[in-house]
């Protein structure tokens, strides 16, 4: 278990962390979400002693990570897929950690064939993509066994078979009981893995709830009804006391009201529907609702780039002599 109580960062007169206390607990996905500048990959740095809190605390399994003993069989951490050397081959890099932390060789091949890496595991890493970059931090954050694993973007750069595939890895250690701590921006793939949610904003804890609860709370579910009679399907429903607002495609939506019950005021009516839908309210939807007041970098739509720079005779002789 992680647990982190009042935990503090600041640089100078940047507050990066604010007071944050929650813990992630074995066995389930702990989503880690925030908006950019949230402050989530300092948080994580502080849970590795990577940074100084500037106050409170931050244990693993009721010790400071400075503490553990081969802290690699404690925690496995994926949060820099670069931090290898890139003259070194995947095999030893890996070899490498492992002897740093009383890790058997043997372990090395296992987790390079769990990633898929076996086929380039000699060749060095300043030649892999991003892909198989963040599938080697990914064999090194698995290198100890780990009861803990913490993943910071671990879909970076994967293609749909690699996201598959890490999305269904961390499902099954935490259906093992370890500790699952996961971040990332991609809405629709936290939505498809994590069990709970942790959302911070501006440094500061503004969630901390089941992916359930958290979509509940914090956005809006409706019914969609469609009929090639609406006007009459809106007076049945206002004459029920039903508001109905317009949609998109012509349809009206309704909140509050069970699909069940619409239909059948429908029924009773005789009124035929072309559409009677559940609209469940998405993470990003939710995400976007609670976080609006802690965004700290605004993109404007109206705003035009100036057009590039055409380029000069040179740089177009030397680009087709190239091949490019």
């Amino acid at each position: 278990m992680i647990e982190l109580e009042g935990l503090t960062k600041r640089y100078g007169d940047k507050l990066a962390v604010d007071r944050l206390t929650f813990s992630v607990r074995p066995g389930v996905i702990t989503g880690f979400l925030g908006p950019n500048g949230a402050g989530k990959s300092t948080t994580m740095r502080m849970v590795l002693d990577l940074d100084n809190p500037t106050g409170g605390t931050v244990l693993i399994d009721g010790r400071h990570y400075r503490q553990l003993h081969n802290p690699l069989r404690v925690v496995g951490a994926l949060l820099d897929a670069k931090a290898m050397h890139g003259g070194r081959s995947a095999y030893h890099h890996l070899l490498c950690l492992a002897q740093s932390n009383g890790i058997p060789r043997s372990r090395v091949r296992e987790v390079l064939d769990t990633v898929g890496l076996t086929p380039v595991a000699g060749k060095r890493t300043k030649g892999f993509s991003l892909g198989m970059g963040q599938r080697l931090g990914i064999a090194a954050a698995l290198l100890g066994d780990p009861q803990i694993l913490m993943f910071d973007e671990p879909v970076n750069g994967l293609d749909p078979e690699g996201i598959h595939w890490i999305r269904n890895l961390m499902k099954s250690l935490a259906a093992e009981g370890r500790t699952v701590f996961v971040s990332s921006h991609l809405m629709s793939e936290m939505a498809l893995t994590a069990d709970h949610l942790v959302v911070i904003g501006q440094g500061r804890l503004l969630a901390d709830t089941s992916m359930s609860g958290f979509i509940a709370e914090n956005s809006r579910g409706y019914v969609r009804m469609r009929s090639p009679d609406q006007e009459r399907l809106k007076d049945v429903l206002s004459g029920a006391g039903i508001t109905a607002v317009p949609g998109t495609e012509g349809a009206l939506e309704v909140q509050g009201e069970d699909a069940a019950h619409l239909g059948e005021l429908a029924a009773r009516h005789r009124i035929v529907l072309h559409e009677l839908s559940p609209q469940r309210a998405s993470l990003e939807e939710a995400f976007m609702r609670l976080t609006a007041g802690a965004v700290e970098y605004h993109a404007h739509a109206n705003h035009q780039p100036p057009p590039p720079a055409a380029p000069g005779p040179a740089w177009g002789d030397d680009w087709r002599k190239k091949g490019s």
